[in-house]
């Protein structure tokens, strides 16, 4: 009984590091090697005209326009490069639009070098380019990369009159575009030409070492008529995501959005196409996002609460695999002559969560925890306590496993007290198997006595374990969605702790321990069994060469702990060497 428990856990602990190992593989953009996807993407149909862009319903549901889709040809747009000491844009005199942003804190290169690169080749991978470069977050190009922020107007009174929107030609104003030095600010303006009466004015303000860009939204009235206007702020984005397992391992990749009421809410590319997406109920609070590993981009309304602009939450496939999410503020009646002032916040940088805490109410939550969240923050705060002491990232995760074997060492003691005693009667099993192998009901019976005669609990060793397993999965995903884990180093060859060991010495280390941790386990009494549980740790051995060094890292520094504690009390027990 005891060997096909301890067979059942072996093989789900195996399959999860496949699945792990296969999700690290997309991540790194390569195609999985154990459960590739059987159903590669493709483009969905493009929407058919006369549809809103709220998942698809019908245009005469809705309560407005629709976010215009196309408008008319226009004469080439001006590009406007913009540089500052966190961005290197470009916007669009077309509509005003963020076409291009790079962030300059960060390195898009992953390759650690070494021998990964050797390895890589080896098994026909692709092989990142060794120039460093930055980070390209959104960028106007094919349908296949194209990721870009818009904003817009919309009549409120009649859908089919247009006003200034994405699709209108705009006039940058003149002025610097670079951030220079001592000069905390930078703004950029954009204005259009009146359209049925109403005149629209975007300014762009960069701030220094501040990933949120102010954006503020002048609509004039130059008609003699009072207008009903809206606004609208909207995120494209191309549905290419890493594609996912059953267990669903890989971070969450597309639009989401928050309200008071709904709370963080995640919207699925696939459910956009088949029209079945949720969007939250119109509110006067709430902003939307599109979220990504590491990295995330939102539109914030300023002032929420009484008095707030009430919006509308609306999501839209394009075709060619290109999805929007847009919030619609309906602003108040404008009257001839008067202008309509609005602040918005566009947020586009790194998922570091005290700044996203302090922009919105549960910004925070595009850092894609999964379903561990509630465990994951708290882990989060004591890591970032710890680096704020040891001021090294990987310092902080051999702390942190430190601190989490302390808080289960005597959990973790019994366990091992369990495993200690099995261990000490492991001769006697393989004897009594040995004897009766050929009356397997007599063998159970005789099995059962001996432990209830030496007071063992074949599942002692397996409780303690298993009701400690969300704890480490939590601090999985606080490694793997950290973005201050990218290109941080640890010591002397460990340069990133997000990448692969690049002389493999973390993972032979790993490997070592993992062996060790066998030889103090109860060797099972089947012949088979025993040959599997020392060949286990080699096969493994074989992903931990590409997984992140942090994570091998954390490995390590646990394995390291459960030996010393084990070996302490198979000493204490007198079975050492049994």
């Amino acid at each position: 009984m005891l060997d096909i428990r301890r067979t059942v856990l072996w093989v789900i602990f195996g399959f999860s590091l496949v699945l792990l190992w296969d999700q690290w593989q997309v991540f790194n953009g390569n195609k999985a090697t154990f459960l590739p996807s059987a159903h590669p993407p493709v483009a969905a149909p493009a929407p058919q005209a006369g549809t809103s862009p709220v998942s698809g319903a019908p245009a005469a549901n809705a309560a407005s326009g629709a976010v215009p889709t196309q408008g008319a040809p226009v004469a080439a747009s001006e590009k406007i490069a913009v540089t500052t000491d966190l961005f290197k844009a470009t916007l669009d005199s077309q509509g005003g639009t963020v076409s291009q942003l790079q962030l300059r804190k960060f390195d898009d290169q992953t390759n650690n070098g070494g021998l990964v690169e050797t390895v890589r080749k080896m098994f026909g991978y692709p092989v990142p380019p060794n120039e460093v470069k930055d980070v390209t977050l959104m960028e106007d190009g094919s349908p296949a990369t194209r990721y870009v922020a818009q904003t817009g107007l919309l009549n409120a009174a009649n859908p089919n009159e247009r006003f200034p929107d994405q699709f209108s030609q705009m006039t940058a104003k003149s002025g610097p575009r670079e951030l220079a030095d001592g000069q905390n600010t930078l703004d950029v303006a954009f204005e259009s030409q009146p359209v049925n009466g109403i005149k629209y004015i975007k300014t762009y303000t960069f701030t220094r070492n501040d990933y949120s860009i102010r954006v503020k939204h002048d609509v004039v009235n130059v008609g003699d008529q009072p207008r009903d206007t809206q606004l609208y702020l909207q995120l494209l984005r191309h549905g290419t995501v890493a594609a996912g397992t059953m267990f669903g391992t890989n971070t969450f990749a597309g639009p989401a959005a928050y309200t008071n009421e709904k709370k963080f809410h995640k919207i699925d590319f696939k459910d956009i196409a088949k029209g079945k997406a949720e969007v939250p109920p119109p509110a006067d609070n709430g902003w939307i996002a599109m979220v990504q590993h590491y990295f995330a981009t939102a539109w914030l309304l300023q002032g929420e609460g009484n008095g707030a602009l009430k919006r509308e939450f609306r999501v839209r496939d394009l075709g060619d695999n290109l999805f929007t999410i847009a919030m619609v503020a309906n602003l108040p009646k404008i009257a001839p002559g008067a202008t309509e002032t609005v602040n918005t916040t566009l947020f586009a940088g790194p998922e570091e969560e005290k700044k996203l805490e302090a922009l919105a109410p549960g910004l925070d939550l595009v850092k894609d925890y999964g379903i561990f969240a509630i465990i994951s923050k708290p882990l989060y705060w004591l890591l970032n306590q710890l680096h704020n002491i040891l001021g090294n990232w990987g310092w902080s995760i051999v702390a942190l496993v430190v601190l989490l074997k302390a808080a289960f060492y005597w959990l973790n003691a019994k366990a091992y007290a369990s495993m200690a005693k099995m261990k000490g009667i492991s001769p006697r099993i393989t004897e009594m198997r040995e004897r009766l192998k050929d009356k397997p009901q007599e063998m159970q019976q005789e099995m059962m006595r001996i432990y209830k005669e030496e007071k063992v609990n074949p599942m002692g060793g397996c409780f303690p374990i298993v009701i400690q397993i969300p704890v480490f999965i939590a601090l999985y995903w606080v490694l793997l969605s950290s973005v201050e884990m990218r290109h941080a180093p640890w010591i002397g060859w460990i340069h990133d702790l997000s990448a692969p060991d690049p002389w493999f010495i973390l993972p032979v280390v790993m490997t070592a321990t993992s062996l060790f941790q066998t030889w103090l386990n109860p060797t099972p009494p089947d012949p088979m069994q025993a040959k599997l549980m020392w060949i286990m740790p080699l096969a493994f051995s074989v992903m931990f060469l590409f997984f992140p060094a942090g994570l091998v890292l954390y490995w390590i520094t646990n394995n390291t702990l459960s030996i010393a504690q084990q070996w302490f009390i198979n000493k204490r027990l007198g079975v050492l060497g049994k």
